[in-house]
């Protein structure tokens, strides 16, 4: 996973190109009615229930906007809500209230949804030992927010994007000419170009897995689509030589029986590519 530095940087793009995206010369439909002295009062109010994510990053948004406003935090990033719960109440110039009002918005309500999948998925693998991972398979643009969702909801991040770790997963051992020569070269590419990144493995089937185990410096493998014996005996011959992580169409139904087969990890790309929008809106408070 990339470094805190370099994920608030990735933040502040988020936050930047967003405000660009929706407001560029101006947001005329305040501008045109309400003075830029007026001041006022809005409050993020749940219609929905789940776990509620991107408070802190809304606050974000806000300085951003204007560091003259002022937020009162109710509930925490993190927390469980109901319909007609108030997460925060935010105070000021009321044409910077609505000029944040979207991003905050959109923002929170995809975080909210990953979020509440993700403890979902969490719950479900209480007593295992055996921890979720997010994928890549995030939206464009917006993968910190995604990410950062994922670890409220009490999962972890997988890596960031290509540059934070190898993976070498079907397409690539294929091209390299097979698993030896794929991680033989990775191992080399890492050394000539100084580069301290953890290498994972993908296999496709045991004898995958028992060639994999010949190479050392391979940090995990990824069990990709086995079923639940075959997983199993993955697990048995990998020991403690690495660390093992499970993927491949694992949902709620399965991810449990997969924990059960002793990896230590279960990556599922649906805790980003297939939630529903959490339901908040922002309304002005008299």
């Amino acid at each position: 996973m990339i470094s805190q530095a370099q994920f608030d940087k990735e933040i502040d793009l988020i936050i930047t190109n967003a405000i660009r995206e929706d407001v560029g010369d101006g947001d005329h439909s305040s501008l045109s009615c309400i003075p830029a002295s007026a001041q006022g009062k809005a409050k993020l109010l749940v219609k929905d229930e789940g776990i509620i994510a991107g408070v802190q990053f809304a606050k974000q948004v806000f300085k951003y906007v204007d560091p003259n406003l002022v937020v009162e935090t109710l509930i925490e990033d993190g927390s469980g809500v109901k319909y007609g719960d108030v997460v925060f109440y935010v105070t000021g110039a009321s044409q910077s209230i609505l000029k944040a009002e979207r991003l905050v918005l959109n923002a929170m309500q995809r975080m909210s949804a990953i979020a509440t999948k993700t403890r979902q998925f969490v719950d479900l693998l209480e007593g295992t030992g055996t921890k979720v991972l997010d994928t890549r398979k995030t939206t464009p643009g917006i993968r910190a927010i995604e990410k950062w969702a994922v670890k409220i909801g009490g999962g972890e991040n997988h890596r960031f994007a290509l540059y934070d770790m190898i993976m070498l997963k079907d397409n690539h051992i294929d091209f390299a000419g097979g698993i030896t020569k794929a991680i033989d070269k990775t191992k080399q590419y890492l050394k000539e170009t100084n580069r301290d990144l953890k290498i994972i493995v993908e296999a496709r089937d045991l004898d995958e897995i028992k060639e994999i185990l010949k190479s050392d410096g391979v940090y995990r493998i990824l069990i990709d689509n086995f079923n639940y014996e075959d997983t199993k005996t993955a697990v048995k011959l990998i020991g403690d030589q690495c660390l093992t992580e499970s993927s491949g169409g694992i949902n709620e139904k399965t991810i449990r029986e997969y924990a059960l087969c002793g990896v230590d990890f279960i990556s599922s790309g649906a805790l980003t590519h297939s939630v529903y929008n959490m339901d908040l809106s922002l309304k002005a408070v008299d």
